[in-house]
C-alpha cells in the first residue's frame, strides 16, 4: 500500500467520524426543530408562508421565491427577467436605494434579490426586533420598484460587463455550451448565447421592464420561509399588513421534458492561452427531483463523483493517476423541470486525452457494474450527516425548506430525508444507473486551449475583471 493510499484511508475514516460526531452534536440547534411538526404553514393573500421558530437566540432568516425567473422572458428579449430582477433593489416609488440601504444598515440587517432560471430569489437576515422592517422593505421593493431610466442604464452596463468577463472563463463557456447541446429550444434550462443575452439586455426599455413586472410579479406562486427566533403569529401579521391588496403573479405551464440524445457527440470552444481545459460530459437526466428514480440516481452519482475524495473519480483519476486537480459528477437544475446529469473536470492540455480515457473507463465501470454495498453505506452516512449539519443554522434550515417545497416535496420530507436515503437499496441505485445513464449518448464539451482549435472572432473580447457566484445562470450571481 502506498503512502497516498494510507493518507486517503485516513481521510475517509476521519470524514466518516466527523459526519457521525457532527450529527450527534446537533442537539439544541435548529436540527431539533421538526419542520412538519413545528412549522406553521399558511396562505396569506396568495403567498405560501412557512414560519419555524427554533432555539436560536435573536436571529431570523427569511428566504423566498416567486415564479418570475428567466423562463418567463419572451424569446425576443431573453434578458428581460434578469434585468427586471436586477432593478428591484435600485429604489422604489417611495424612497431611493440609498435610503433603503441606510435603513437596513442601521440595524445590521440584509435583504437581497437574485434571478435564476425559474425564480426570483429572496434572502434576508435580521434580528428578531427588526423583522417588521425587513418584511416591509421586501414588500415595498417587490410591489413598488421605481424602475428609473438612470438605474436601468447602470444595470445594463453591469450585466454586459459581467457577461464579457465570463467569456474568458473556460468553466463558464463549457457550461454555457453544454446547456444548449442537451436542452432543446424553449426548455427552461437552455441558455441563450452570450451575444443574444447582451444584445437583448442593451435594447431593454423601462416600459418593457414595467410590463414584465406587471405580468409576472405577484403573490401567486410566491413562497416565503422564515426561520429563527420568531413569533409565528406576529410574523404572519406583518406579512399580511405589508402585502395586503397585492395581486398578480402566475405559475408557468409545465414544460416538455428534454428527450434523450440520439447519439454521442462533441463540441469544442477554443480559448487561447489557458493552462487547463474545462470538460463537461453528460446528458439530459429526464428527471425532476420529485421523480422516483431521482434520489437513487443521486446517491449513485455521489459514489461516482459527488463525494469528494471518497468518490471513484477523485480516487482514480486524481489520486491514483494524477491527471487532474478536480473532477466530479452531479445532477442539477431539476427543481421545477427535468434537469441534467454531468461529469465535470479540468485537465492540462497535454493530459486531456489521457484524462478523458480514464474518466470514460470509470464511467463505464460504474454504469455496467454498479455500486457496492460498502460504497452505498458510506454514501448514505455522509449524506445524512451533511444534511443534518446543513439544518443547524437558520439559513440552512430556511433554505432547505424552501428548496424542498419548490421541488414539489411535502413539508414532512424535510424531516424524512435521512430516512428516505437510508431506505434506498443497492438494487434501486444500480437499476436507476442502468436505465437512466447511457455513455453512448452523451455530449462532450471541451473549453480552453484545445490542440488544433482556433479562436472564434465573436468571443475575442478583453476580460474586464472577476464576477462572483455560480455558473448555470445568465450571469453568475
Amino acid at each position: 500500500m502506498s503512502g497516498r493510499d494510507v493518507m486517503r484511508g485516513m481521510f475517509v475514516n476521519q470524514l466518516l467520524a466527523w459526519v457521525a460526531c457532527a450529527a450527534a452534536l446537533l442537539a439544541g440547534s435548529n436540527a431539533d426543530a421538526a419542520a412538519a411538526r413545528d412549522a406553521v404553514r399558511t396562505e396569506i393573500d396568495g403567498i405560501d408562508v412557512v414560519i419555524l421558530k427554533t432555539e436560536v437566540h435573536d436571529v431570523v432568516t427569511l428566504v423566498g421565491s416567486l415564479r418570475a425567473g428567466d423562463d418567463r422572458s419572451p424569446t425576443d428579449n431573453v434578458a428581460l427577467a434578469t434585468v427586471t430582477g436586477s432593478m428591484l433593489d435600485k429604489g422604489t416609488t417611495k424612497q431611493d436605494k440609498f435610503a433603503i440601504a441606510r435603513a437596513l444598515g442601521n440595524v445590521g440587517a440584509g435583504l437581497s434579490f437574485g434571478v435564476s432560471a425559474s425564480t426570483v430569489d429572496i434572502r434576508g437576515r435580521c434580528l428578531r426586533k427588526d423583522l417588521p422592517l425587513v418584511v416591509s422593505l421586501l414588500a415595498e421593493q417587490l410591489r413598488e420598484p421605481a424602475f428609473t431610466e438612470p438605474e436601468l442604464a447602470k444595470v445594463k452596463k453591469q450585466l454586459e460587463g459581467a457577461i464579457r468577463s465570463q467569456l474568458d472563463d473556460p468553466d463558464f463557456r463549457a457550461e454555457d455550451a453544454f446547456s444548449r447541446a442537451i436542452f432543446p429550444p424553449g426548455h427552461p434550462n437552455r441558455q441563450p448565447t452570450p451575444e443574444k443575452f447582451m444584445a437583448d439586455s442593451a435594447k431593454t426599455t423601462v416600459a418593457e421592464v414595467r410590463q414584465f413586472h406587471s405580468s409576472y410579479y405577484g403573490p401567486t406562486g410566491m413562497r416565503l420561509v422564515i426561520v429563527g427566533d420568531v413569533d409565528p403569529a406576529a410574523a404572519q401579521a406583518e406579512i399580511r399588513k405589508a402585502f395586503a391588496g397585492w395581486r398578480g403573479g402566475s405559475a408557468p405551464a409545465p414544460s416538455a421534458r428534454a428527450p434523450a440524445l440520439s447519439k454521442e457527440r462533441g463540441e469544442t470552444v477554443f480559448i487561447a492561452d489557458k493552462p487547463s481545459v474545462s470538460v463537461i460530459m453528460g446528458q439530459p437526466s429526464e428527471l425532476r427531483y420529485a421523480d422516483a428514480d431521482a434520489l437513487p440516481l443521486r446517491l449513485g452519482t455521489r459514489i461516482l463523483g459527488s463525494g469528494g475524495f471518497t468518490s471513484r473519480l477523485m480516487s482514480s483519476v486524481r489520486d491514483k493517476e494524477g491527471l487532474t486537480y478536480g473532477i466530479s459528477a452531479a445532477m442539477a437544475n431539476d427543481t421545477f423541470t427535468d434537469g441534467e446529469w454531468s461529469l465535470q473536470a479540468a485537465f492540462a492540455p497535454e493530459l486531456l486525452d489521457k484524462g478523458l480515457a480514464s474518466t470514460r473507463r470509470e464511467l463505464e465501470a460504474w454504469r455496467n457494474e454498479g455500486v457496492t454495498e460498502e460504497e452505498l453505506k458510506r454514501a448514505k452516512s455522509e449524506l445524512a450527516g451533511l444534511y443534518q449539519v446543513g439544518l443547524a443554522t437558520t439559513g440552512g434550515m430556511a433554505g432547505t425548506i424552501l428548496l424542498m417545497l419548490n421541488r414539489g416535496m411535502p413539508l414532512s420530507f424535510v424531516d424524512d430525508y435521512p430516512k428516505k436515503i437510508a431506505e434506498i437499496s443497492r438494487a434501486q441505485v444500480n437499476d436507476a444507473i442502468k436505465r437512466r445513464i447511457d455513455p453512448g449518448r452523451m455530449v462532450l464539451v471541451k473549453a480552453g486551449t484545445v490542440a488544433g482549435g482556433q479562436p472564434t472572432a465573436r468571443y475575442a473580447w478583453r476580460r474586464r475583471g472577476p464576477v462572483r457566484g455560480r455558473a448555470r445562470s445568465r450571469v453568475r450571481r
